[in-house]
């Protein structure tokens, strides 16, 4: 049996656990308040993910191999730097097949980042990091129609693109989000909606958000995939992951 066989049943026999996933919601639910996710960088940056949606997001950059990776929210940017950095690794391991000499100065591999502020002192960092010559930003609401538009007119001209959206987390804004972005996305490729854990936790887990259960971005996949059945959600990737801020939340387009 393959090594990819036997994950492929593990993880089913993982997701039929109910003890397993018990434990994996119960720390989920434990490690909010404590701002488990803050305490992660990435080459210097901090990134506010879970390290397994990290290693998630590995797998399917490499599995996608795309040219292009739109990404909703920047905060400090390290989610624009890791992903960056990746593409940066899959221009270098095609040169090495291909014999193709890589241009550090003009990659053809690029992250595009939307987010209505971006601080002083993050566009500084990002700006000063060997991976920004990768890097393209957009300020500005990731709705407004003029920040659509440019993405539209950016996106134009990449051939396998992915989409990541994590910014305002309410129903309505993710909805708008994944009608203006997830069409980019790319047969084979993926749109990627983070915090969708909100759904999952209590009502009173986000007292100074605008997000709560019922109005969160797991609505709002739920309700897009009802009018879009080019895309299905990957279940074997929560699945397997067991901690994650993103359950439902990768999304395979396969039409």
């Amino acid at each position: 049996m393959s090594f990819e066989k036997e994950v492929i049943d593990r993880v089913a026999a993982i997701s039929q656990d109910e003890a397993f996933n018990s434990i994996g919601h119960a720390f989920m639910r434990a490690s909010i308040m404590p701002k488990y996710s803050y305490n992660f960088s990435w080459m210097g940056r901090p990134i506010i993910q879970y390290p397994q949606d990290m290693v998630a997001m590995q797998e399917i950059i490499w599995e996608v191999k795309p040219d292009l990776i739109i990404e909703t929210g920047i905060a400090h940017g390290g989610s624009l730097i890791m992903n960056a950095s990746l593409l940066a690794m899959l221009d270098y391991c095609e040169a090495i097949k291909t014999g193709e000499l890589i241009n550090p100065n003009n990659p053809k591999r690029r992250v595009l980042g939307i987010d209505i502020d971006i601080r002083e002192h993050n566009l500084k960092a990002i700006e000063e990091h060997p991976m920004s010559n990768r890097i393209d930003m957009i300020q500005g609401s990731s709705i407004a129609e003029d920040v659509v538009a440019k993405v539209r007119k950016y996106a134009g001209d990449y051939k396998r693109i992915l989409v990541s959206l994590d910014s305002n987390h309410t129903h309505e804004h993710v909805i708008a989000e994944l009608e203006a972005y997830a069409p980019l996305t790319t047969k084979g490729s993926y749109c990627v909606v983070f915090d969708t854990l909100i759904e999952d936790m209590s009502e009173d887990a986000y007292p100074d958000r605008p997000w709560t259960k019922g109005n969160n971005p797991k609505t709002a996949v739920w309700e897009y995939l009802k009018s879009h059945p080019e895309f299905e959600i990957n279940k074997e990737i929560h699945q397997k992951l067991m901690i994650t801020v993103a359950s439902d939340g990768y999304l395979k387009r396969i039409s």
